[in-house]
């Protein structure tokens, strides 16, 4: 009989490449394309003006590594992410309070929507108050999830300010950025 070795927080330090801890294996991600890697640097640079104004917190973009210890998952690595929490040379130690996940080319169908919602759950468990999930194929272009409300997300389209209550107070986002 043999059993596979679970993978490490040291062996997801190792990995080259944008990567997740999920149920002791590493999760390898694809790298994004133009219109949603644009979209998330759009979100890091107004979390990290909301910062910048005393936002009580840190901005993070894209590949950055939270460690939380869930049965099932030992890391984050969102698209857009605040945090409060110390800042460390390594990952940092916990979820953040705010992450934003933006869709890909392949983060769509049935077995994306499971993954997806099984994330958000993760994140909910680890503390996460607000999950966006950024959809720029659809009219409902950020569903915004809470962690009292996981199942009820509150929609925006193009048009519409989106925003992050109660994890970043007065914090707010025009949709239609998500675009230019």
């Amino acid at each position: 009989m043999t059993t596979n070795a679970r993978a490490t927080v040291e062996d997801l330090r190792n990995v080259p490449e944008k990567a997740e801890l999920v149920d002791g294996e590493l999760v390898l991600m694809a790298p994004t394309g133009g219109l949603p890697g644009r979209a998330s640097g759009r979100i890091y640079r107004s979390l990290d003006e909301y910062e910048r104004q005393g936002g009580d917190g840190y901005a993070f973009g894209d590949n950055v590594g939270f460690v939380v210890d869930l049965p099932n998952r030992t890391s984050f690595s969102p698209d857009a992410a605040f945090y409060r929490g110390e800042l460390a040379m390594g990952f940092l130690e916990g979820a953040p309070v705010f992450a934003a996940e933006v869709r890909s080319e392949n983060d769509y169908g049935e077995a994306a929507e499971a993954v997806m919602a099984r994330k958000r759950t993760d994140y909910f468990a680890a503390g996460t108050l607000v999950v966006w999930d950024v959809d720029l194929r659809s009219a409902d272009v950020v569903r915004v999830y809470r962690a009292d409300a996981p199942d009820a997300p509150t929609i925006y389209g193009r048009g519409q300010t989106t925003e992050a209550e109660p994890a970043l107070l007065g914090w707010s986002m025009p949709v239609d950025e998500l675009f230019s």
